[in-house]
């Protein structure tokens, strides 16, 4: 469901996206044990999943103070004479459910996985059901340009942060100074232990990747596998990142361009791409662009942009062109791009502050925030705002220091190997990341490229499918330098084809 426009820039727009590391001592200490097993009960939403809670501490550090009620679904192995254990599944975002995940099975895993383990999602804490970090609409939509061009703006973006900041922390309580991936990986271990599994079966995708490697850091000897589905980098610095993610904004876009240059299924075969899209943005800018259907609501440059990253997360080429063409002609149906729901007075702010505490990516003023634009403008021409990593950066501007989980490079000793799964051409989490991240974990690590396009690789085409099979059940990696061939994109994904991104 699509938030209010204003709301989706500011939130939407992340990357479903970046202190020491522990040291032995400190990873060998038991984490203090979670309140009372899980009571699992049929769903009231869906009967053939059950649901539970577990209950755990706001703040690690202080396991005796207040708790939250982790919310948990689990769909049980279909074959429980084969069955393995748990398979742990995170959806990435961050902020997506993990339960909502189990209920609509959206991973597509196979019978391979579905009858030898139980699929078990749970909301991380301040997502979903999970006491969610909640705030104020009416303050959402009081937000500056995305867009600074001006020391005031950059001003007016320092104090409106620490606004919502005291607004969120005020409406969600303690747990809004607690939702760091390095609060969820303890919270995770507590979920294994409660589960009753000795180790750790677990598949990331995204952020959700992020989970998974810091897992293995902190608690080598309770993995059993690790399958991680396209890969964060969280070793890089503000420069670094957004470099980052605008080479992978443009490769996808590039992408796509070559696509439509070859394929008369494109809406806008025969015709210069780059110069129709140029003209396009230059129309946003104007004011002359609005949201298909909604001719009372504008379509500013940014939303446009986002909504390109979003069709290549599939990609979903074919349904971008003709939207694209819909926008410039004014013809697009609301299909495409739905109406914005109804306002309730709080929203959940998840996104925006679990990323801002687990990524320190400081700008200092205008001047520096207007460098890092013409760098992206370099490196990115088609797609030089970099939607994603500047409404990251801006969001979190002002956020105290030090934050509970900065980047570092890894550090991984474990008696395993950590499956890495990414696509070549992925435009949230570029492959560039997936190497480093191999690099870092070292001889730990075994990454295997898809050599298509899109975000989430599992499911798409018996290549990669079953390289994931058969290292959650078996313990099998694929061959060093493994790779699997592009599936066309009509055929790639396992989600239904619907224009926009998933996670």
């Amino acid at each position: 469901m699509r938030k209010p426009v204003l709301i989706g820039v500011l939130l939407a727009l992340l990357l479903p996206l970046l202190a020491a590391p522990p040291t032995a001592a400190a990873s060998a200490i038991a984490p203090p044990a979670a309140s009372a097993a899980i009571t699992w009960t049929p769903c009231a939403e869906n009967s053939a999943v059950e649901c539970g809670t577990l209950t755990l501490p706001v703040d690690w550090n202080a396991p005796t103070g207040e708790t939250f009620e982790l919310a948990l679904a689990r769909r049980k192995a279909t074959d429980p004479a084969a069955r393995i254990g748990s398979l742990v599944v995170n959806p990435g975002g961050p902020g997506s459910s993990g339960v909502r995940a189990v209920f609509e099975e959206t991973f597509g895993f196979t019978s391979e996985l579905t009858s030898r383990f139980d699929i078990v999602g749970f909301d991380p804490r301040g997502v979903g059901r999970s006491h969610p970090i909640l705030c104020s609409v009416a303050l959402a939509g009081q937000a500056p340009e995305v867009i600074m061009r001006s020391q005031a703006d950059f001003d007016r973006w320092l104090a409106y942060n620490e606004q919502v900041r005291q607004d969120c922390r005020a409406r969600t309580g303690p747990l809004f100074d607690h939702v760091d991936t390095g609060s969820v990986v303890r919270d995770l271990d507590a979920l294994r232990a409660a589960l009753g599994d000795d180790k750790l079966t677990y598949y990331g995708l995204s952020h959700g990747t992020l989970l998974g490697q810091q897992y293995a850091e902190r608690f080598p000897h309770r993995v059993r596998a690790l399958a991680l589905d396209s890969n964060l980098d969280h070793s890089l610095d503000t420069t670094a990142f957004l470099k980052a993610v605008a080479w992978t904004a443009q490769d996808s876009f590039d992408e796509f361009v070559t696509w439509c240059a070859k394929d008369t299924a494109c809406a806008l075969h025969g015709q210069d791409v780059r110069a129709f899209w140029g003209k396009l943005r230059a129309r946003a800018d104007r004011g002359e662009l609005h949201m298909p259907g909604q001719p009372d609501t504008p379509l500013p440059r940014m939303t446009l942009e986002n909504e390109v990253i979003g069709a290549f997360y599939g990609p979903y080429w074919k349904e971008l062109a003709e939207v694209l063409v819909a926008i410039d002609t004014s013809t697009a149906t609301p299909q495409l791009m739905p109406a914005a729901p109804a306002p309730a007075e709080e929203t959940y702010n998840n996104t925006v502050q679990i990323m801002c505490q687990d990524f320190d990516l400081p700008i200092h003023d205008y001047r520096e925030y207007y460098s890092y634009l013409r760098t992206a403008a370099k490196i990115a021409p088609d797609m030089r705002y970099g939607p994603r990593a500047m409404s990251l950066t801006v969001n979190c501007l002002g956020q105290p220091t030090p934050i509970p989980n900065p980047q570092r490079r890894l550090h991984v000793d474990a008696p395993l190997t950590l499956l890495l799964v990414n696509a070549l051409h992925d435009p949230a989490t570029g492959y560039p990341w997936a190497v480093s991240t191999a690099r870092q974990i070292g001889r730990e690590a075994r990454l295997l490229t898809y050599e298509g396009w899109g975000h989430h690789i599992y499911g798409r085409g018996e290549c990669v499918t079953s390289a994931f099979d058969r290292y959650l059940v078996s313990l099998t990696v694929p061959a060093k330098g493994a790779r699997c061939a592009a599936v066309p994109p009509d055929q790639a994904s396992s989600y239904p084809a619907r224009f926009g991104p998933k996670s």
